[in-house]
Order: C-alpha cells, then structure tokens, then sequence
C-alpha cells in the first residue's frame, strides 16, 4: 500500500528517518508550506524566506533523485492551514491513510501528530549524535544536568580530539583562551553569502506579500538555501574564519556583525548539514596545523556539546518546559526589543542587527538582550517567543533551553548553576558598544547611569532569599552588603525610577 512520507521545513537531510524506511519506488513525499508553521510566532522574514527556499531546493533534489513529491506551496489555492491538514487532504488523493514520519523537534508537533486521525509510524530523528534514549540514560540519577560532563561523553563517543581516552592537549575546555575582546579588521572575512536564484526570488516576493509587516528586513537575502552552497559556506568558515573564532567568539563590535562567526547554525538546524561532518571538517583544520587547538574545541563543543545537550534537556522535561517561570518574572517585554527607541547602544546594536540580519551571536543573545531582560524581570515566555521569532536558526527544541533555562534562568536551575547576569562591565569589556552611549558604563549612580550597573543590584537583592546560599553568588552579596547604606538605597531608589520609565513606555 502506498505511504505517505512526511519531510518537515527542518528535515530537509537525505539520510532523514522517513525517508530511510520508505519505498522510492512507490511512497509519495509530502511537504507543505503551511499557515500554521509559518505563524504560530511573528517569525523574521528572513527565517520565513530561508525556510521555504530551502524546503523548495530540497523537493527538487528528491524528485531528481527518483522520489514523487507532493508539494504544496503556501499560496496554492488547495492548501490547508496545518501539516495534519496537509496529510489528510494528500491520504484523500492517493487513498491512504498510513504515513511514515521522522519524529519533529516541537513538542507542538509532536502532539498534533500524536493526535492525528492517520496511521501514524513516527520515528526517532537520528541525525544528532546522541539519540534521546541515551541522552535520558545520562541524565538518570543525577542531581545536576551540566553539559560539562554530558560534552565529555560526547568527545568520547565521536573520538573529535582525543588522544585515546584523553582530551588533546589535556583539557576538555579552552574558554580561558576564548575571552578576548575584538578591535576593528577591515580585512576579517566574512561568511560566504549567495545571490538567490529564481526559486529564492519567487519565494522572497510571496513572503514580502504575506509577512511585510513582521519584525525584520527581508532583503537583502543572501543565506544558503542547498546542500551544496551549505558546504561551501562550512568550508570558507573552516578555511577563513575559523582560526581566530575561539579567542573572539564572545566579542562584540558596533561595526562589525559577524567578526569570526560561521552562521552555520540554521543550516544545520533545517537539515542542509550534519554535525559530525562540521565537526570532521574543522578537526581536519587543526589536524593539519591551520587552526588552533582553542578554536577548534570551542567550535566542536558547541556542536556536539551544547546543540546535543539542549535538545535532550528539551525533551526529557516534557512540554511544558517553554511556559517555566522560575523566578516569577512579570514584566512585559519592552518595545525597545521591537525596535522602538533605545538610549542604551548595546541594545540599539544587538536589535538593529537582529532585525537586518535574523542573527546575533550567543553573547549578544545572552548578556546584551536577555541579560537586560532578566534584570528588568521581564516574563520569559514574552523573551522566549521574542526570540523564537526573530533568529533565522530559532527551533523550539534548541531556542528553549537556551531562552528559558541558560538566558533567564526560568527552569529553575537545571541548566545553569547561577543566573547569567552581569553589570555594565563586562559588556564594556567585550565590546566597543560603550563608547558610544548615552548611559556612562562608569556611573554606578545618578543621572546617566548605565542601567546594567543599577538593574544589576535590584535583580540581586530582590532575589536574595533564593541565591543568597548559592556559593557563586556569595561575593556578590558580601559586596553589596559592604556598601554604605546610602549608597545602596540610592542604587534601589534609581534602578525603580528605571523601571517606572521603562514600564510608562517611555525611551530608555
């Protein structure tokens, strides 16, 4: 009997389950661009455009591979609002009711397949290095879920830089190496960009049509939309970028968006690569004395390690992990995060970026515009649908953790070990962005202040009672509590004038 073969936007990998366990010669693939995927959150233009691009390359590349695809594109008059939509109304065509698919990253369509009226072989994704059932088997019995230990696993099960049982070089972790802040190159390469083709244009011109008005600049569109242009762009990072990616990784530039960053990430996220190959590929790179051991194992960790981990802890702590809000954060996301009006040239940089480009890097993500929101006690659920919206690599399985657990601290500690907050400082010394302000990073108090130096004090003492016994947190609170009294209520007193302003709406 025939079977339907469900290829979902972020599935688009020739070795994916479906299509491993299905018959070429007579299954019919299915994919759809359809309403609900495209507008369950405000998504970027550009991740819309990169996605159905994608999505239409690759259903070109099956049926020249042999394969019947059934495709529905997003304006066609037959097409439904939902993927279960889509397998019933393509069953009804092709008198079946059986469909072969490849388990999806979103608990939102894991459940609507679950629940769907079709006879359903749902089958594990095994394009990651760690399958689910082996990431739960880590994780049993553990008081603490740190990816330290979980990446260590990993190393040893692919053998990326090991000497034997041991790391390369002795150690697993080079961050030490990785902190260094950038300064201006005019010759830094940068990531390869592609012109886009008749496919792409078509698509950019529906998607202006139907998400003009979403948060985000559509053209210029210049992203990877193959395989063969995602390796290329893996090969031009390995060959051009990556050497100098560990020490700059965490550095942040007004003038410089990507420094020595690979945007790899949502090509490997929909499919267009794998991790082991990514990995392989930069292992050669220092295996044949190009690229520094730092880079290469700062490289490595995030793919294998991190990627690996978060998608994991994502799954095993079920579908409501998204909606966790650990420490009862209220406030409503600023507009500023929308591009309204900002004082503060960190934020101005990381959103005006985000919304040219669909990209910022993780610590812009991290200690510009989620550090900003979990000091000012934003809810995170408004943060983490903010960002599952805006970043072109944004999948709810890798955006979550990231969001919820590492960025605000929403789950309670299971990623983290403290909160990732920080004063003005350290953005300061990772970026140039102070310089120009309108805030003085110096100012701890008093008119121009930055707001980081006060939003840092009034996250802490609020909190108190829940990090006061956490030993990473211990020096801080024993440096507020040796200020002078006048001193911190002047700090309470202005970081509440802040927020008052913020919340009336007005420019900060």
């Amino acid at each position: 009997m025939v079977k339907l073969v469900l290829v979902l936007g972020d599935q688009l990998s020739d070795g994916v389950a479906a299509l491993k366990a299905a018959d070429k010669s007579e299954d019919i693939v299915v994919m759809a661009e359809v309403g609900d995927e495209t507008g369950y959150v405000p998504h970027h233009p550009k991740k819309i455009a990169l996605v159905l691009s994608a999505m239409r390359h690759f259903a070109a590349h099956l049926e020249d591979e042999g394969w019947t695809v059934a495709y529905t594109k997003l304006n066609d008059p037959d097409a439904t609002k939902s993927i279960v939509g889509e397998l019933m109304r393509r069953g009804q065509e092709h008198d079946t009711s059986e469909v072969i698919a490849t388990s999806p990253g979103e608990w939102r369509l894991v459940e609507a397949l679950e629940n769907a009226p079709l006879k359903m072989t749902v089958l594990p994704d095994d394009r990651f290095v760690a399958s689910l059932d082996e990431f739960n088997d880590w994780a049993e019995g553990r008081k603490d879920l740190r990816m330290e230990y979980f990446y260590r696993e990993m190393r040893r099960k692919t053998g990326f830089l090991m000497d034997g049982d041991k790391p390369e070089g002795g150690k697993w972790n080079y961050d030490h190496d990785n902190r260094k802040p950038a300064s201006d190159d005019m010759l830094r390469a940068k990531p390869m960009q592609f012109t886009p083709d008749e496919v792409t244009e078509e698509v950019l011109d529906l998607v202006e049509t139907r998400f003009g008005k979403n948060f985000g600049e559509l053209r210029p569109f210049h992203f990877a939309v193959t395989r063969g242009q995602a390796l290329r762009a893996l090969d031009h990072f390995a060959k051009e970028l990556l050497p100098e990616f560990g020490p700059y990784q965490d550095a942040m530039l007004v003038g410089d968006k990507y420094l020595n960053h690979s945007l790899l990430s949502a090509y490997l996220n929909i499919g267009l690569l794998d991790p082991v190959e990514i990995c392989t590929r930069v292992e050669e790179e220092w295996k044949a004395g190009r690229v520094p051991l730092n880079s290469a194992e700062g490289y490595i960790r995030q793919v294998i390690g991190w990627r690996e981990y978060v998608r994991g802890l994502y799954f095993r702590e079920g579908p409501d992990y998204a909606a966790r809000n650990g420490l009862k954060h209220d406030r409503a996301l600023p507009p500023l995060y929308w591009g309204a009006e900002t004082k503060m040239a960190c934020l101005e940089a990381a959103v005006a970026q985000t919304r040219d480009e669909a990209y910022a890097h993780h610590i812009q993500r991290l200690m510009v515009t989620g550090n900003f929101a979990l000091l000012a006690g934003v809810d995170p659920n408004e943060v983490h649908e903010w960002y599952l919206s805006v970043y072109f690599d944004a999948f709810e399985w890798v955006e979550a953790p990231n969001t919820v657990g590492m960025s605000q601290f929403a789950d309670g500690g299971i990623i983290a070990s403290k909160p990732y907050v920080s004063s003005g400082n350290y953005i300061d010394r990772m970026s140039d962005y102070c310089g120009t302000c309108a805030y003085s990073v110096k100012k701890k108090t008093g008119e121009g202040a930055c707001p980081f130096n006060l939003l840092y004090w009034h996250f802490l003492v609020r909190h108190r009672e829940r990090f006061k016994g956490n030993p990473r947190m211990a020096q801080m609170y024993r440096t507020w509590d040796r200020m002078e009294k006048a001193k911190r209520d002047t700090v309470i007193k202005d970081a509440e004038a802040f927020l008052k302003k913020l919340d009336a709406g007005e420019a900060v």
